[in-house]
């Protein structure tokens, strides 16, 4: 017995010794390791502090930077990276800072960033939080033979032959929202609004509509409950990620759950009826969904269900576009309203292109294609204020890019927001709103350069970006048609990034009716 207790005893000693040591290593030795490599190659930041490394500095001045709106400029790098910021302002453009035990690259260099984009299959996505996999696991947080089979089967949903379906559904979207401020603004021709709102509920619409064909009601349920998941996903992850912490049934952990689960309750009803639809031979509807089922099981029928989706990953590819199209195409609305709004001169060509081309009839496909300075209008839109300010990425094996070898576990960031407002780059007014910089498109403005990245570059750039740009079209060509607008006194300028680049304090705009 007593043989039995010390064997016992002793291989308890040898496995919490064991893990101690792999913790230890964690929060210590490899932290400093990796430290020193980077140091060696001329990289700079804070010395590495136990278990938080910059976590505390980043949270508290995130905070901060939210706490007070800053008077209208585009310099808003200070308050919406104010970390990034900071560490290359104090340490220059090779720099790094913690993410807890891990650092991270701040990366700059436009060959740099062309080297880590291309090579999709070495520098990856980083897997992120766990919480983060709530709004979805679809296409934008797949990796390697997954992406690349789920790429395949989505791509034919956004051909350009396939969105030219979709104009109408666009435009009965925009119709509604313009109805709804008819109805405000009534006979006084003019009236304060928080547009924000209203262009987030439309463009919910519109992924409604063009995307799954479903009801109002369903969309607007699914985006009130992914607003709700986003803005608890951004709590939690500025606070240091404790694994097995989500597992514990503390209030807010509970209320993620249930929106999860009531928000794939929604998308398998609606993927379940539009399936029986597919299976049994009906037309097309020719929306996003119905496209992917049809994609879908066309190669499952061809090369067996190994090689198709199941019904979670269809669930889950709903999901994140859902989010990330209703999200992003929000943000570039309104950040565009605002901008016109105070450039009233860039408002006015914008609107006499549009009354030009269509008047004031529903625009076709062929004819957005033609809107040069709107199209111009969204370009710098885009490069003020991108609705994803950063990308990063990871490698699990020590990769070697230019002159850099990156070590195993080190993230890579690529500010895209940093990148878009460099004077270097893009000369002494790249805080100045000035459209006519893309007068000759993107490359000539960059100079064929890879540093306009609104969305992304290389084989996992958006798969998205021309429905998002047409949509885009579509609503501001309807707005200026039927209003003028400027900014409200009471207009609050604080951008703010929740998942998307955001105004915190709405968009407060003086409505105008054209008559």
């Amino acid at each position: 017995m007593d043989i039995f207790i010390c064997s016992f005893t002793t291989s308890c000693v040898v496995v919490a010794l064991m893990y101690g040591w792999r913790i230890l290593n964690w929060v210590w030795f490899k932290p400093k390791n990796l430290e020193k490599r980077l140091r060696q190659q001329g990289f700079d930041g804070n010395s590495y502090r136990f278990f938080n490394g910059d976590l505390k500095e980043i949270s508290s001045i995130a905070r901060e930077a939210e706490l007070k709106p800053m008077i209208f400029s585009n310099d808003i790098v200070p308050r919406v990276y104010p970390i990034f910021h900071k560490a290359s302002q104090k340490f220059g453009e090779k720099c790094f800072v913690w993410f807890g035990p891990k650092p991270a690259l701040i990366v700059l260099d436009p060959e740099l960033i062309r080297d880590v984009l291309s090579k999709n299959y070495i520098f990856q996505k980083p897997p992120g939080s766990p919480l983060a996999s709530l709004l979805g696991r679809g296409l934008v947080m797949l990796e390697a033979d997954e992406w690349a089979k789920h790429r395949k089967l989505i791509n034919p949903a956004f051909h350009v032959q396939k969105l030219k379906h979709m104009v109408a559904s666009f435009y009965m979207s925009c119709g509604n929202m313009l109805s709804k401020w008819d109805e405000i603004v009534g006979s006084d021709g003019s009236v304060e609004v928080d547009v924000w709102p209203y262009l987030q509920a439309m463009t919910s619409d519109v992924i409604s509509r063009a995307a799954f064909g479903s009801s109002y009601d369903e969309g607007g349920k699914i985006y009130q409950l992914q607003k709700e998941q986003a803005d608890r996903i951004l709590d939690a992850n500025r606070s240091l990620h404790i694994p097995g912490w989500r597992f514990l049934p503390t209030k807010v952990n509970r209320r993620m759950k249930e929106i999860r689960k009531e928000i794939e309750s929604i998308f398998l009803n609606i993927i379940s009826r539009r399936m029986k639809e597919v299976e049994a031979g009906e037309a097309s509807r020719e929306d996003l969904l119905g496209i992917l089922l049809e994609s879908n099981l066309k190669e499952i029928k061809q090369h067996g269900t190994k090689f198709g989706m199941g019904m979670k990953e269809v669930i889950e590819e709903c999901k994140i576009f859902f989010f990330a199209g209703q999200d992003t195409s929000a943000s570039l609305l309104v950040w565009t309203m605002i901008l016109l709004s105070k450039h009233k001169d860039w408002q006015v060509r914008a609107r006499d292109e549009v009354l030009q081309v269509f008047g004031r009839g529903k625009p076709d496909y062929q004819e957005l294609s033609h809107l040069k300075i709107v199209s111009m209008v969204l370009y710098e839109v885009l490069r003020l204020y991108p609705p994803i300010v950063m990308l990063a990425r990871v490698t699990e094996r020590e990769s070697g890019s230019g002159k850099v070898t990156i070590p195993a576990g080190v993230q890579l960031m690529l500010p895209v927001l940093l990148l878009h407002h460099d004077p270097k780059i893009w000369g002494d007014d790249v805080k100045e709103f000035n459209p006519g910089r893309f007068s000759e498109g993107v490359s000539k403005a960059t100079q064929g350069k890879l540093t306009y990245l609104p969305f992304g570059w290389g084989p996992r750039v958006c798969i998205a970006q021309n429905f998002a740009l047409l949509q885009s079209k579509m609503a501001l060509a309807t707005i200026l048609q039927h209003y003028s607008f400027e900014l409200s006194p009471s207009y609050c300028h604080a951008p703010r990034t929740v998942i998307s680049l955001q105004p915190q304090h709405g968009a407060d705009l003086i409505l105008t009716k054209l008559h």
